[in-house]
């Protein structure tokens, strides 16, 4: 089991020849290959995604084959010496909500995400997954899961879904938290492993109807996920106070230890610089559209390699002052060129350029901020926290108790700056 006192620093993965058909074009060597590279760098924790149409067949089956494979990345990690992280329900992954085609809900709409069902693209969205015949399903996976990996050494946490309020929104907060202590109760059960969800920033600058103060309550840690080109609140995309900011949010609400597992952002094409500070959020204006063949802006808000690896440190650093479990970066590598008229990437190319090493396994700058950081080998400190509002409130008075309370983040970095001066 990882150690809880040790600052821990893993990595969010996709193989790069396949990315989110990883189970279906199973390739055991490409990842034994991309584990040791991890372990190579010093990280300790893989957090890796199971494609829920992959593994969950019909509401009352599961396959066999795919509980396999799960088992058998689960002992390439163990091989490399790594812990994992398997996330289940996936559920929205890179901009789409992946889905079983039992799960929809012809009443619903898809809305912001596109949905694929299969194979296929579809209007639908997913019923009610929080409550109902979709938690029976859910409960059958988890249970399932959980036997196969029951007291595996290299399982360091079950993460209950990615992102999950994009997938849809609970009717109530009484809803979430009765899934996740639900969900929780069968994995701890059958596995004898603990149990997180991956919730994200928009869990808390908007009103998801998720509360993580009962939300995350049966929960060993809070894990939150948040990226300073998609934060509204971000001063610009460099901005390494966003992803701390957030944490420093989740710990006071959940009432929890928090682990960040995602932060990132995409990297600029070589040579080309951002156009814009951030990507423009449901109810603001369009960013200008630019050509991807504009020979010095990049199409989309980015970091350039350099800017990437500083901007990684930067939050690693501040992550660590204020008391978090650790960090994983947004993901291990850029995808493959082939792939690229693949959902999600035909439509985000952006989503191709996240990685710490390139499509060809080369590694980026940000790859060595890990590595060094990693090679510290830093222990938790006693978490930093500040005053904040009830739970209730803030909720009641959004945007502006996010802005307010970030400006008041500021505030208090300053002053402890200011003390170390």
């Amino acid at each position: 089991m990882l150690d809880l006192m040790r600052f821990s620093l893993g990595i969010n993965y996709w193989p790069r020849r396949s990315a989110m058909a990883m189970w279906r074009r199973f390739d055991p060597g490409e990842i034994r290959e991309d584990f040791a590279r991890i372990a190579g760098l010093g990280l300790d924790t893989v957090r890796f995604f199971l494609r829920w149409d992959d593994f969950q067949p019909t509401p009352e089956t599961i396959d066999p084959t795919m509980l396999a494979r799960l088992e058998a990345v689960a002992d390439i990690a163990a091989e490399a010496g790594l812990q994992t992280m398997p996330t289940l329900f996936c559920g929205h992954m890179s901009g789409v909500n992946w889905l079983p085609p039992w799960s929809l809900d012809p009443a619903s709409r898809h809305g912001r995400f596109r949905a694929i069902a299969g194979e296929a693209e579809t209007p639908y969205g997913i019923g009610d997954f929080y409550c109902g015949p979709l938690l029976d399903a859910q409960l059958l996976f988890a249970r399932a899961a959980g036997e196969r990996l029951r007291a595996h050494p290299a399982v360091f946490a079950w993460d209950l879904g990615n992102e999950f309020s994009n997938v849809r929104e609970p009717s109530s907060d009484a809803d979430a938290a009765n899934w996740s202590r639900r969900l929780t109760a069968a994995l701890e059960e059958s596995s004898g492993i603990r149990v997180t969800a991956g919730t994200h920033g928009e869990d808390l600058t908007r009103d998801r109807a998720l509360r993580l103060s009962s939300l995350c309550a049966p929960f060993a840690f809070a894990t939150m996920h948040g990226y300073s080109v998609y934060s509204a609140f971000a001063r610009s995309r460099l901005d390494p106070e966003v992803v701390p900011f957030l944490a420093m949010l989740a710990a006071a609400f959940s009432h929890k230890p928090v682990l960040f597992t995602e932060f990132g952002n995409p990297t600029c094409p070589p040579g080309k610089l951002s156009p814009y500070e951030r990507v423009a959020l449901p109810g603001e204006p369009p960013n200008p559209t630019v050509s991807p063949d504009d020979p010095v802006l990049a199409a989309y808000a980015c970091l350039d390699e350099d800017e990437m690896a500083a901007y990684c440190r930067n939050v690693l650093e501040r992550l660590h002052a204020d008391g978090r479990l650790g960090a994983y970066w947004w993901c291990w590598a850029d995808y493959d060129r082939a792939l690229r008229d693949e959902p999600p990437f035909d439509r985000a190319p952006h989503e191709l350029s996240f990685g710490i090493v390139r499509a060809d396994g080369n590694e980026k700058p940000v790859a060595a901020a890990l590595a060094a950081f990693a090679g510290e080998r830093r222990t938790v400190l006693a978490a930093q926290e500040m005053p904040m509002i009830a739970e209730v409130y803030y909720y009641r008075t959004l945007p502006t108790s996010t802005r307010t309370l970030f400006e008041a983040f500021l505030g208090r970095v300053e002053e402890r700056r200011s003390g170390m001066r």
